[in-house]
């Protein structure tokens, strides 16, 4: 589902960036910079959580893989805004370090997974659960319904934006300057692995987790179950204690280990392809995937845009596929960890600064 680099045209990229830029903004600005130092810890805790699940690829119908987002326990902790903000902070990461998803289409990638993924996830939520007591049943039954739609939302559009692209952005001869897929190919070949499996995935995770807080940390439920007068960020009953973020890292600590299995399912994930890869690789792809002939022009261009320092989780001097993955997800979460230890000093800074005014 990460889009790399040349599989959108520049002015797909622009308009994407655009409409996540706004949701960053307005994420930002619910949160409220005054409060920002009670969610820092959480937002890190899941943006870490959503980039270690998404290391997990499960193997899909074709030859193809795909993966979970942990887009929907956020929403549901969090609220659709520090979901936005966590979920978009672990896609920059893999981004900018792995070379998971493109730098031109990273607000592409923001946009569908971190943004419409955390609403979707969010609205389905608190309609199926409304006034559910936070132990109830129906809540882990929303989660599992609202994370398998919140993936498959976001996989829609993400085939969307591939296959607009050979009806807008062609050469003089119709040749397709960037994804050369159709609607009618790439919407049936991007939704067959997520309806089938990723968001099943999704959906599991989602309940599963949801359940264990029930259990172990209910009030972490509580900021968007709607039974407070205050069902916002704002409400102190999102500011965890002590022992539930170690509970929650330690968890994480544990995925991390698993990462490995990660790497089992063989294949690529459809649409994800280099253009070493993708003749090849789109050939033998889904049977709804039309052979390529060649490397479309735009994206061969655009595809030199940025070269990740760990391209594929695996560091060039780790000579083990399996340590050099594990290897990633640590380094991944560490950077989250520093990010946010660094985050939460300029927040504590600059709340000194202005009560000392």
């Amino acid at each position: 589902m990460h889009i790399p680099d040349g599989y959108l045209s520049p002015s797909t990229c622009a308009v994407l960036y655009a409409g996540a830029a706004a949701g960053w903004y307005s994420a930002l600005k619910r949160l409220k910079r005054a409060l920002l130092n009670r969610v820092i810890p959480l937002i890190s805790v899941f943006a870490a959580f959503s980039f270690v699940v998404m290391m997990f690829n499960l193997p899909l119908p074709g030859g193809t893989t795909g993966h979970a987002l942990g887009v929907t326990v956020a929403a549901i902790v969090l609220g659709p805004a520090g979901a936005t903000l966590a979920l978009s902070i672990a896609i920059a990461i893999q981004a900018l370090f792995f070379g998971d998803g493109g730098i031109s289409t990273l607000g592409a990638n923001c946009f569908n997974m971190a943004i419409v993924g955390s609403l979707v996830a969010y609205v389905v939520y608190r309609l199926i659960a409304a006034r559910a007591a936070l132990t109830s049943r129906r809540r882990v039954v929303a989660a599992a319904i609202a994370g398998y739609l919140a993936v498959n939302a976001a996989a829609l559009l993400a085939a969307i934006e591939f296959g607009i692209q050979p009806i807008f952005f062609h050469d003089a001869s119709g040749t397709p300057l960037y994804a050369p897929y159709r609607l009618s190919v790439a919407i049936p070949a991007m939704m067959i692995g997520h309806l089938t499996f990723a968001g099943i995935a999704e959906a599991v995770i989602a309940a599963g987790v949801v359940a264990y807080l029930q259990v172990a940390d209910p009030g972490l439920l509580r900021a968007t179950s709607g039974l407070a007068q205050d069902a916002s960020l704002e409400s102190t009953e999102l500011r965890p204690a002590a022992h539930s973020l170690r509970r929650l890292w330690i968890a994480i600590a544990v995925l991390m280990l698993l990462t490995p299995l990660g790497i089992l399912a063989a294949g690529t994930a459809w649409g994800k392809w280099s253009p070493a890869q993708s003749p090849h690789a789109a050939n033998r792809a889904p049977a709804v995937s039309a052979p390529v002939p060649m490397v479309p022009q735009g994206l061969q261009r655009l595809s030199k845009l940025w070269t990740a320092p760990f391209p594929a989780y695996a560091p060039a001097f780790v000579r083990s596929h399996s340590f050099g993955y594990l290897l990633s997800a640590v380094f991944g979460v560490g950077i989250l960890l520093c990010l946010s230890l660094l985050a939460q000093s300029m927040v504590e800074r600059y709340r000194r600064r202005g009560s000392s005014a």
